[in-house]
């Protein structure tokens, strides 16, 4: 296996894990493989955030404002690596329910990396939300 094929497989673990984390609601899973200097373009107000602590607000908020989500599903992921930078891009389809208010949301993932002392670590994070 070559090290371009290693790089995205190691990627592609980084993003799964996320993506469970975020259906599990583990926090500290979430925030995991992130920079403690993260940049996120979020859907929901702030759009935009700087740092790890800020990076946990953005969830605790979303936890908080919907019910668990019933499925956060990751579909389309690319991956391109390059031996010390790499970004990601897929699709995740969101889909929650409360009784009430269920919710059924398309959103655009891009995620940034750098090699950081040998580990891949996510330093920008984007999502956006696509018409469903």
């Amino acid at each position: 296996m070559g090290e371009s094929t290693t790089n995205e497989a190691q990627i592609r673990t980084i993003i799964d894990s996320w993506a469970q984390a975020v259906r599990a609601q583990d926090f500290d899973r979430v925030l995991r493989d992130h920079s403690d200097d993260i940049l996120l373009f979020d859907v929901p107000l702030p759009v935009q955030s700087r740092g790890i602590a800020a990076y946990r607000e953005s969830w605790e908020l979303f936890f908080r404002s919907v019910p668990k989500p019933v499925v956060f599903d990751l579909s389309e992921l690319t991956i391109t690596a390059g031996n010390d930078v790499a970004f990601a891009h897929g699709l995740i389809h969101c889909r929650t329910e409360d009784g009430n208010q269920p919710a059924d949301l398309a959103i655009r993932l891009t995620v940034c990396l750098r090699k950081i002392d040998g580990r891949w670590t996510i330093v920008h994070e984007h999502h956006s939300e696509a018409a469903s």
